[in-house]
This record gives structure tokens, C-alpha cells and sequence, in this order.
């Protein structure tokens, strides 16, 4: 049988040749003899066919080697098996200049693809069904070197891929190091699923605000949409929304990957329970970066009105000085409203907020980012306008303290969502849906450009600063995934997409008319 990655004898016999003959055999030497030479043959022949068949068996794996050991990778066979991991290698080929060689004990290939079972795999979440929007600008053309070319005005890097293998050409430095941790979860993708991915070319902008615009490619005379991925998206724009660099790490501000993160906001919400929190909204961020954020300040407590709204400025460098001890955000599931507004543009805080147990207040935004397209308003979020927030605020908050079982469920609705949705297992896999779906849109054959750098797990993480490799290591793919990616749902059809958009605006215009009479209700009182 087997057991983990070893080959276990089937047969196995001990003492003497004739100890486990029946005693009926045991006649004599010619009887026996005779007898022991029939059984033999039989076994023999028995042995070589079991033999034959886990033969048969093993050949339907793929086989790798990672020190004396031997990796079996096949979803098919029901019984566990031992999976080997790779842990970063630090001291292969690095010199004094720090120059790192990439290992070749990995394994390249993810099995033999046409045995593997994918009938068991779950349905991806609704928010795949965008990757077909996204890439629908090219649906008909194709998408070719020209295009691709154009889109560099912008992009920080060129990503290629070519038989399995990163390279990368900088253009230029991007904020802190969106561009470096967004490079390191695309190398992951590769070690969670190594030769799945097609060989592709692909332009990418850290930048906050998607940049090509819609009506910049209508008409007679115009010039197809440069394809460029970028971390969000708005109505007016064609970027290829991609999952942001934070899902790795964020050093600067200390803020850990999302697998370990994603933990300690479960834990967070147990320690806290709904009903029990501070019945207000809350809010803790940078509010400079955006004039909308200011204008979020004055619906703060004073001593003259209460908006319902308990409002903190996050200074990043005193915390940075002090050790980040007052920015835990796994610690601030503590109000049981958190409010959500876009600083320069969509902004990362978005999944610590809805990860939260706590009602989600989402100011009126312009930007979306991969996932938050499949949220709805009251199911998932409480929508806030963005003209009149405080009163907005407070009339949100007065309505969830009065209907305390609706709001605790849209809470809880939010952050199921996060947990069960937006686990690591489904951001890899919208990655390799995107890229898989861009690659096939390709018209030309990717070639890797002179000055581009190959890139590994090891020459990223081994040269760079602690603070830097501790992200690295902890968000390391430390095996290839003994499964397949979860199965990619289909575009939606344009009258159901539609009929999703107008749902939504309704129920937007429902929360105004309540958030209306109430404050004319009020009104009447006063």
C-alpha cells in the first residue's frame, strides 16, 4: 500500500519457509518441496502483478526530489501522503556581493494534468465572474505586443513569464515596496502551482488611481486599450484589477501577511462580542490624504454635538518610533460600527474593516478593488453618503442600536465573507484565473527582454533588509498545492449583470429614503 511517499512491501513473511504452510502440507521433504516450489511460483506471479499495478499507480503522479526524499503530488488517491516543503535556501551560490542563485530541487510541474480529478473542486466566489469583465476590452482583437507596449508610460515593472520562470524589467521605483511584495506573491503563485501558469508578458502601475481612462479609446480614429494591471479600478477606467501587495505583507507599517492576519481577526472578533462593544462608529487612519477624510473629522465627537461617530488620527511615524503598539488592527474590532473612506484612492484598510464582526459604514466610494465588486449594500455594508456623512452616520448608527439582531447579522454576513471568500487559498486562485485568462487573450509570443532579471523566492528574500524577509518567510509557499485552483465560474450574462447594478443602486436609495424620514421625523419634533 501507501503510506505518506514510501512504497510499503505488500507481502511480508518471517521464519522459516514452510512456519506459515498449512499443517496439512507438512507431509514430508518431497511433499513439501513440491509443494513449497507450486506456492512460490503462485506468489511470485502475485507479487509481480501488485508490483505492476503500484507501477501503474505511481506513474499517474509526478515525481520530485527535495534531499533524499521523494514527493508523490496527486489529488486522485484517497489516501494521505506526505507532502514535502521547501523552505528558503540562503546559502546557495550567495557571495559577498549577496548575489543569490535560484534552487533547481523545486519541482516545475504540477502533475499530470490530464489525471487530475477536478470534480470534487469548490466553485470560485461570484467576484471571479469580473476577471471576464475586466479582460473584455480585448475579447474580440486579442491583445498584441503593440498594446502591451503602450501600456509602459506608467507600469514600474514588465512581467514575464516563460516556461514556469519570473523575470522582471523595472522602470522605475514604486511607493515603499508595493512593487517588490507584489512581484513576491506572483513568485508564490508560481511555487503554489509550478507549470500551470502560461507563458505571458504583462505591464504593472503600484500606483493608487487606475489611469486608462475609458473615453480615451472611443471613436473612429482611436487606439485599442493598453492592458495594465494596477490594485483597483473605477467606472470611468480599464485597468485589470489585481490583488494588492498587502496580502504579503506590509512592512512599513508593520502589518503582517493576510494568512496569519486573517487569524488574528477571528480571534479579535471572539474577544469581543457584538453586543457587547461600544455603540458607536469608528474610524482610525490618515486623514491628509484626502480632502474627503477631512471633511470625515467633523462628524468627531465634541462638546457641542454627537454624530455617533468616534474618530482617531493615525500618525504612522510616531508609530513606527513607538513600535506600532496602537496600530493592531486585529485589536480594534471594538466599536460596533467601523466606518470605511477612501483616502487617494481605494485603500487596503478595507478588508481589516469588513474582516471585523462590526457593522461596515462604507462612504460612498468611486474605486473598487478584486473582491469588493460581489458586496451588497445591508446584506454586507451599511452604505453612507458621501455629501452629508455625519448625518448619515449617526442615522446608521441610531437604526442599528434600535434593530440591534439586523445589524449584528450584517456584521457577521461581512466578515464570513472575508474569512470564507477572501481566504489565501482563493487570492492565489483569482491571480491564476487572471493570469491564465490574460495569457490566452495573447497574440504574441512572449519573449524575455534583454536587462530583465530572473527572479526566485531566494534572490528576493536572502539579500533584503529583516523587516523585509520576516513578511517573506512567513507568506513563503512552502509546497506545490496538492490540488487544483477552484473552478472558474462563468462571465455573467449582460441582463443578470444588470439586473446586479440596479438591485444594488435600489437598495442604496432605499437606506436614503429611510435615513430621510428619519431626520424629517426629528425635524417635526424639534
Amino acid at each position: 500500500m501507501l503510506r505518506g511517499s514510501r512504497l510499503v512491501r505488500p507481502f511480508q513473511f518471517q521464519g522459516t519457509s514452510s512456519d506459515w504452510l498449512p499443517s496439512s502440507f507438512r507431509k514430508g521433504p518431497a511433499i513439501a518441496a513440491a509443494t513449497n516450489t507450486i506456492l512460490f511460483l503462485g506468489l511470485f506471479i502475485i507479487s509481480a502483478a501488485v508490483l505492476c499495478s503500484y507501477w501503474i499507480q505511481i506513474s499517474n503522479f509526478q515525481i520530485g526530489n527535495s534531499a533524499n526524499e521523494t514527493v508523490l503530488i496527486s489529488n486522485k488517491y484517497q489516501e494521505p501522503f506526505k507532502v514535502i516543503e521547501f523552505p528558503l535556501n540562503c546559502s546557495i551560490g550567495s557571495n559577498i556581493n549577496q548575489t543569490q542563485t535560484c534552487p533547481t530541487s523545486y519541482p516545475t510541474t504540477f502533475g499530470n494534468l490530464d489525471d487530475l480529478d477536478t470534480s470534487t473542486n469548490p466553485v470560485c466566489p461570484d467576484y471571479f465572474r469580473f476577471i471576464h469583465q475586466d479582460l473584455m476590452p480585448w475579447k474580440a482583437t486579442g491583445i498584441t505586443r503593440d498594446m502591451v507596449e503602450r501600456a509602459k508610460e506608467t507600469a514600474h515593472f514588465r512581467l514575464v513569464i516563460v516556461n514556469g520562470k519570473a523575470y522582471v524589467e523595472k522602470y522605475k521605483k514604486s511607493i515603499q515596496t508595493r512593487d517588490v511584495f507584489t512581484i513576491w506573491g506572483i513568485l508564490q503563485l508560481l511555487r503554489r502551482y509550478p507549470g500551470r501558469l502560461p507563458d505571458l508578458e504583462l505591464m504593472f502601475d503600484c500606483d493608487d488611481k487606475p489611469v486608462i481612462r475609458s473615453s480615451d479609446y472611443r471613436g473612429l480614429n482611436s487606439t485599442q486599450v493598453p492592458p495594465l494591471f494596477r490594485y483597483c479600478g473605477d467606472r470611468w477606467t480599464r485597468d485589470v484589477v489585481f490583488p494588492d501587495w498587502s496580502f504579503w505583507g506590509w512592512a512599513e507599517i508593520n502589518i503582517k501577511p493576510w494568512e496569519n492576519l486573517l487569524k488574528d481577526l477571528k480571534k479579535g472578533n471572539d474577544r469581543s462580542k457584538w453586543m457587547e462593544r461600544e455603540p458607536y462608529a469608528y474610524w482610525k487612519g490618515n486623514p491628509f490624504v484626502a480632502e474627503s477624510r477631512q471633511d470625515l473629522l467633523k462628524c468627531n465627537v465634541s462638546d457641542s454635538q454627537d454624530w455617533n461617530a468616534r474618530l482617531f488620527i493615525q500618525d504612522w511615524i510616531l508609530e513606527s518610533q513607538q513600535g506600532f503598539k496602537q496600530s493592531d488592527v486585529a485589536s480594534q474590532c471594538t466599536h460596533r460600527y467601523k466606518i470605511y473612506i477612501e483616502g487617494y484612492a481605494w485603500s487596503v484598510s478595507e478588508k481589516y474593516i469588513l474582516a471585523c464582526d462590526s457593522v461596515t459604514l462604507i462612504v460612498k466610494p468611486q474605486y473598487y478593488d478584486f473582491f469588493t465588486r460581489s458586496l451588497q449594500p445591508v446584506h454586507h455594508y451599511w452604505p453612507i453618503r458621501h455629501d452629508d456623512k455625519c448625518k448619515s452616520i449617526k442615522f446608521a448608527v441610531d437604526w442599528g442600536n434600535n434593530h440591534k439582531q439586523k445589524a449584528q447579522a450584517i456584521g457577521k454576513a461581512a466578515s464570513d465573507f472575508i474569512q470564507q471568500e477572501l481566504k489565501m487559498d482563493f487570492v492565489y486562485d483569482y491571480m491564476f484565473h487572471l493570469l491564465n485568462e490574460y495569457a490566452k487573450l495573447l497574440r504574441f509570443e512572449p519573449k524575455i527582454p534583454e536587462g530583465a532579471t530572473h527572479l526566485c523566492s531566494e534572490s528576493m528574500a536572502c539579500p533584503v533588509a529583516e523587516s523585509e524577509k520576516k513578511f517573506m518567510t512567513e507568506s513563503l509557499v512552502k509546497s506545490p498545492s496538492v490540488t487544483s485552483p477552484c473552478t472558474m465560474p462563468p462571465a455573467y450574462k449582460p441582463q443578470a449583470l444588470g439586473n446586479w447594478y440596479r438591485r444594488n443602486i435600489n437598495l442604496n436609495k432605499q437606506v436614503q429614503k429611510w435615513e430621510d424620514k428619519y431626520w424629517e421625523n426629528l425635524s417635526k419634533q424639534d
